[in-house]
């Protein structure tokens, strides 16, 4: 299945699993951007975009967990989120947490916290539709992905 198939598929774990590469960018840009900013909110807040973006990347490529040394404690922590509900809970508290910045001031987190957002939209439509959880081939999914798992 090419991507162009794959986002025609209809599936909405899919469309959530391309807005979250779209947010590894959107946070690491963005955290970086921010933390140089006099603002210790933030700063904290972008240390947390940064950092965010990290995990992500972890949960969407699940071939990482493969090839990278981490923890098993940070491999059991990733694991829990092949559900699409799950994936909408991170999306949605990692959005919610860059939303904070707003309390500070605007700043250009908000893009981030928004396209997290949208991410837990797609993710929460897929549960809600019922349908399963489907990684993107091109991110090392279907089969790589149950090797892992």
């Amino acid at each position: 299945m090419s991507l162009a198939e794959e986002l025609r598929s209809r599936n909405f774990s899919i469309y959530g699993q391309w807005t979250g590469v779209l947010c590894i960018i959107l946070c690491l840009a963005l955290g970086i951007a921010n933390i140089f900013s006099f603002n210790v909110v933030l700063i904290i807040i972008s240390i947390i975009s940064i950092a965010s973006a990290f995990v992500i990347l972890f949960i969407e490529v699940p071939f990482l967990l493969r090839i990278c040394p981490t923890s098993s404690k940070f491999d059991s922590f990733i694991r829990r989120f092949t559900t699409n509900w799950m994936r909408a809970l991170i999306y949605a508290v990692l959005g919610g947490v860059q939303l904070i910045s707003l309390a500070e001031r605007a700043s250009s987190l908000i893009a981030g916290a928004v396209f997290l957002l949208i991410a837990a939209v797609f993710y929460s439509l897929a549960a809600l539709m019922k349908q399963e959880f489907v990684g993107s081939k091109t991110l090392g999914g279907q089969g790589v992905a149950q090797m892992i798992v």
